[in-house]
């Protein structure tokens, strides 16, 4: 699949966050990079950044957090077919911007959200 499609893919799946989870995302970017970290061979995404709930008043003029999302990874665990690929960006979209929001794996673990 092409980077472009793919990057399609991705955005779908953030415009179809509910309408909440989108009113609190803020100072934040969703890229796609080919692959992940040689350390990280099986990472399909990665939040960078200060989550919402660790901003205080003193949070201003940083960068934007990111979120990316690694193509061949993702690729890789969906397998064949467009339907299972966007299943997987999907998930991994609300994993990494549930990091965004503060939630940790921990808690995604106790929720059964996984």
């Amino acid at each position: 699949m092409t980077q472009e499609r793919f990057e399609e893919l991705a955005s779908e799946a953030i415009d179809a966050l509910p309408a909440w989870v989108l009113e609190l995302m803020d100072n934040v970017q969703v890229v796609v990079e080919e692959l992940p970290p040689p350390d990280s061979p099986g990472l399909l995404g990665l939040y960078h950044g200060v989550p919402l709930l660790n901003r205080g008043w003193h949070y201003s003029g940083v960068m934007p957090d990111r979120i990316t999302l690694y193509q061949r990874t993702i690729e890789a665990v969906a397998g064949p077919g467009e339907e299972r690929l966007r299943s997987v960006i999907v998930h991994t979209v609300a994993h990494e911007v549930a990091h965004h929001l503060g939630i940790t794996d921990e808690r995604l673990l106790e929720i059964d959200a996984y």
